[in-house]
């Protein structure tokens, strides 16, 4: 029963939205101010509400589905059972493949529902960009029915699930999936006002003021989501990485690196006019790579543990409707190009030129992993045998133009808009560069010296890794020194922790590919082994039980070698478990993480040698935590642009209003 009303719930979001999609297209091209124009305009704002309100209800009701294990439901016993706890009933929801594919509808309408709330007074860009969206609701709601229906019965009745798999059994299928897909699909509403924009004929920066909101904000959640992801790889797996250029992970990093160029040619195209088509073909293609990163999680083309299903027949789907949003697309902006005024850029030391060449720096990495990933599928289809491309390929020419960034983004911090850079400036840039590189030089090989007792060497990204921070942190203190005065130092300040963020991510990631080692060695009680400057000494092995498993857990003492700070020893445990699923009969290794300002001790439990000894896998991962907090303070600082900016959009408006 609960499943034909949440089948009927996603039928009417199917029907609903087709018939606002249909109105929304009878609308376009009218001139007419007939009261029939008006009523189908009143349906078209309707229908995004409808569409939520149908499409959140079958959510909730496929989600109470899986709290009261409705074993009826094929969907429901594939990735549930009675004894897993509620929590990750409720996010096995989403867990599978049927169950994202309706999160996607609910997140398409919940951005609708955003754009129509918010412009619910217009005509223009925002009514057709409302009616694009119903349009995306309408074809992912019928897919999803069609081909993905996640209310399809069992033939026979089971009183037992399958149960999750076991590594999504974690808070991050709770908070990581949901925020990568609202960032994913919340760049269809950037495309959605990009077309409307070009459909008007619109050539002022209203839409692109609404881009940039939409863009900052869909960014916002799917960085958060990456973030959140590899911190959920780096404790989960086992393997102690956090980012291993799996096909999966690439396939949120493309629309991410697409994503960061729009953001930055949108400020281009709003403040001079600059960089128009660079930002409408970003903003189509930023929302296409989403539905490839959909394409490949779904269609099992690409081996990834990630991926949810093996069905090429729903990929292959899911690829026609990439094609054909790509190509409408870029149609419609082919027509209307030559109507789009857009201002060449004069001159070469000033931020426009230097937002161009970042736009063109992410174009090129993303252009390097589409490439990465997806050449070892061509190739096998050619008929040409097997090939894998892995980290050393992405990590080889990714790597310098991170740093290239990084020297841009600092650049970009000491010049002006359009006017050249004042000939002074030379001399002060090269006095900075030659500090910072000073620096840089001297904070590795501190770093080097003091771990030679694990064989550190001198590396060569790690000094230019450094040395582009720094330049970065150095030249963003200068711009926010010369602009504390004036009365937009407040969006400064956020740009700049941004930007540090950027500048801290990549020296984690440098310093972490680098600096990171690891020993394995035959491990049980009373056992012991130096590592580093520390001694780990295993105390124990508990047993326990848990509703879904049992585990065997180990008790670990880690103490420095040579304590000089103080005369009472530091101890720190560490708890690394090996788990047995017996519904899934999978084992699962769960890792212990001790960290210290400059990296973690990572400990995980390998084969079982004897009934007492394990092969104990230890790692140091050199600055890992660094690279999350430059995550923070890059989310942070975009969250902040948008908050000054929400604000001031509040004092224009109540500023018009009592004019009015």
């Amino acid at each position: 029963m609960i499943g034909h009303i949440g089948l009927l719930a996603l039928i009417c979001t199917a029907i609903v939205s087709t018939l606002g999609a249909a109105c929304g297209l009878i609308c376009t091209g009218r001139v007419s101010r007939s009261n029939l124009m008006a009523d189908l305009v009143r349906v078209v704002r309707l229908s995004s509400f409808l569409a939520l309100f149908f499409s959140l209800l079958s959510m909730v009701i496929l989600a109470y589905g899986f709290a009261i294990d409705d074993f009826a439901l094929s969907y429901v016993s594939q990735n549930s059972n009675s004894q897993l706890p509620l929590p990750f009933k409720i996010a096995a929801t989403w867990g599978g493949h049927q169950g994202s594919m309706l999160f996607w509808v609910v997140t398409l309408s919940l951005w609708c529902v955003c754009l129509s709330k918010a412009h619910s007074s217009e005509r223009g860009h925002r009514f057709h960009a409302i009616w694009i969206m119903l349009s995306f609701i309408a074809i992912f709601a019928w897919f999803t029915l069609l081909a993905s229906n996640p209310f399809e019965l069992n033939p026979i009745l089971l009183t037992q699930g399958r149960d999750l798999n076991p590594m999504l059994q974690d808070i991050g299928l709770i908070i990581h999936p949901p925020l990568l897909y609202i960032g994913y699909v919340g760049f269809a509403s950037v495309l959605a006002l990009a077309v409307g924009a070009l459909l008007e004929n619109e050539s002022g920066s209203t839409w692109l003021n609404d881009a940039k909101t939409y863009t900052l904000n869909a960014w916002v959640f799917l960085s958060v989501g990456i973030a959140v992801g590899s911190w959920w790889a780096y404790y989960e797996l086992g393997w102690g990485g956090w980012w291993f250029w799996d096909p999966v992970e690439n396939a949120s990093l493309l629309p991410w690196l697409t994503a960061t160029a729009l953001m930055h040619t949108l400020l281009a195209s709003r403040m001079k006019s600059q960089l128009l088509i660079w930002s409408y073909s970003l903003a189509f293609v930023t929302f296409c790579l989403s539905i490839l990163g959909t394409f490949i999680v779904r269609s099992g083309v690409l081996t990834s543990v990630h991926a949810f299903a093996v069905d090429p027949s729903k990929g292959f789907t899911l690829l026609g409707i990439l094609s054909l949003v790509f190509i409408l697309s870029f149609l419609i902006l082919i027509k209307r190009i030559d109507s789009i005024q857009s201002r060449t850029l004069r001159g070469v030391l000033n931020k426009n030129f230097l937002l161009l060449a970042c736009a063109n720096l992410f174009t090129l990495a993303t252009t390097i992993v589409v490439f990465g990933t997806f050449y070892p599928m061509v190739y096998e289809l050619a008929g040409l045998g097997n090939i894998s491309v892995g980290a050393p390929y992405f990590n080889l020419l990714i790597a310098p133009l991170a740093i290239i960034a990084l020297f841009a983004v600092g650049f970009s911090a000491l010049l002006k808009w359009d006017s050249a850079a004042p000939y002074r400036l030379r001399p002060t840039l090269v006095g900075l560069a030659v500090m910072t590189l000073g620096l840089a030089g001297g904070i590795v090989s501190y770093y080097v010296y003091h771990n030679e007792s694990v064989g550190a060497e001198w590396s060569m990204w790690a000094l230019f890794a450094t040395w582009g921070a720094l330049w970065v942190i150095v030249t963003h203190g200068i711009a926010l020194y010369r602009s504390r005065a004036t009365s937009h130092i407040k969006r400064m300040v956020y740009v700049s922790v941004a930007h540090i963020g950027l500048a801290i991510v990549a020296f984690g990631a440098a310093m972490n590919s680098e600096y990171s080692y690891e020993i394995t060695r035959k491990l049980g009680p009373s056992s012991q082994v130096e590592f580093g400057d520390y001694q780990l000494h295993y105390v124990d092995t508990h047993l326990y039980v848990a509703p879904s498993f049992s585990a065997e857990r180990a008790v670990i003492e880690i103490r420095p070698l040579h304590d000089k700070e103080s005369d009472i020893e530091k101890v720190w445990l560490a708890h690394p478990e090996k788990r047995h699923y017996p519904i899934r009969v999978m084992n699962m290794t769960e890792p212990s993480m001790t960290a210290f300002w400059d990296g973690d001790i990572y400990i995980s439990l390998g084969e079982k040698i004897d009934s007492r000894h394990y092969a104990v896998r230890i790692q140091f991962k050199a600055f890992i935590r660094w690279i999350w907090l430059g995550a923070l303070l890059m989310v942070m600082g975009v969250a902040g642009v948008l908050v000054s900016q929400r604000g001031k959009d509040n004092v224009r408006a109540s500023c018009k209003t009592i004019a009015q």
